[in-house]
């Protein structure tokens, strides 16, 4: 899941680098991200143990966790957020962990345990620190002076693409246990491209692909293999041994290594709220796994 994590916080500058350029949209990313995504994991089953589906509803069950994980979480995600404001955006993400304890402990009677409670709450006052913390330094601008102004439907979409992924984590993980990540995600990309189709067949064909540069097609490649193959493929690795909530608290170690890159390649600059806010987030996934669970086998 750290891995996972590392990766998708990678994603995070190199697909906004890439969505600079007119001939890339967030839609194309999206696409990308999906069909691709589905190729290669069809391409890695062929050299890989034949897992036979013996009980045939499970291509339901398939369908609707590619439903919840993939389409409505990403496609969702990436259409709220170009309609509201990047601050509202990187708020309600932070609300993944809360949303999961909920389900878990309305779904699979997972305990809310004040250990649990507490190491939510603090990764997320370290996520959002890291996110807004800048704000708090002297002769920082104002966050209504950060670009485009907040939408009530964007909001909602962005926390529905939050309430559809603790969905899956939570109703799935029966299913996340029983085949191996790539099988699971085999299916699950391929029910999700055959929704996708009718969706994207226009865009797909209107795009210039002869405009889009080599650095570009670089980036997307990074979304594709790393951003997408790689962390779906080592993910239900981690959801076969964490419990839900633990494997959402991951979702805070995103923002902490965006912004490492962004100081890197100087994008930002390291202060002490920083310092506070890496040890809020990892403090916060030390507590939840130490939290009591509800099955013997998950402490």
């Amino acid at each position: 899941m750290l891995s996972a994590s590392v990766l998708w916080g990678l994603m995070a500058p190199v697909s906004k680098a890439a969505m600079n350029s007119d001939a890339v949209s967030s839609m194309l990313v999206a696409d990308v991200r999906i069909f691709g995504a589905a190729i290669l994991f069809w391409i890695i089953s062929l050299f890989s143990k034949n897992e036979k589906i013996k009980d045939k509803g499970d291509y339901i069950r398939f369908f609707f966790a590619g439903l919840f994980a993939i389409l409505l979480n990403q496609c969702v995600y990436v259409t709220g957020v170009s309609m509201t404001s990047p601050v509202d955006a990187s708020i309600i993400t932070t609300t993944l962990p809360i949303v999961t304890m909920i389900f878990a402990a309305i779904f699979i009677k997972e305990p809310i345990t004040g250990l649990k409670a507490g190491g939510v709450l603090l990764g997320a006052c370290g996520a959002l620190l890291l996110v807004f913390g800048h704000y708090l330094l002297p002769g920082a601008a104002p966050v209504s002076a950060s670009g485009q102004s907040s939408s009530l439907t964007g909001d909602v979409l962005c926390f529905f693409a939050q309430c559809s992924y603790a969905f899956y984590l939570v109703i799935f993980r029966d299913l996340i246990k029983k085949y191996s990540p790539v099988t699971l995600m085999k299916w699950m990309f391929t029910f999700a491209s055959v929704v996708m189709i009718p969706m994207s067949a226009r865009s797909l064909a209107m795009t210039g692909w002869d405009s889009i540069s080599f650095m570009e097609y670089a980036e997307l490649a990074y979304v594709l293999i790393f951003g997408t193959f790689v962390c779906y493929l080592i993910v239900p690795v981690g959801q076969k041994y964490l419990r839900p909530t633990l494997v959402a608290m991951y979702n805070y170690v995103q923002p902490v290594v965006a912004t490492a890159v962004a100081i890197i390649w100087g994008m930002d600059t390291f202060n002490i709220l920083k310092i506070v806010a890496v040890l809020l987030i990892f403090t916060g996934v030390l507590l939840v796994n130490r939290s009591k669970a509800r099955l013997p086998e998950d402490n």
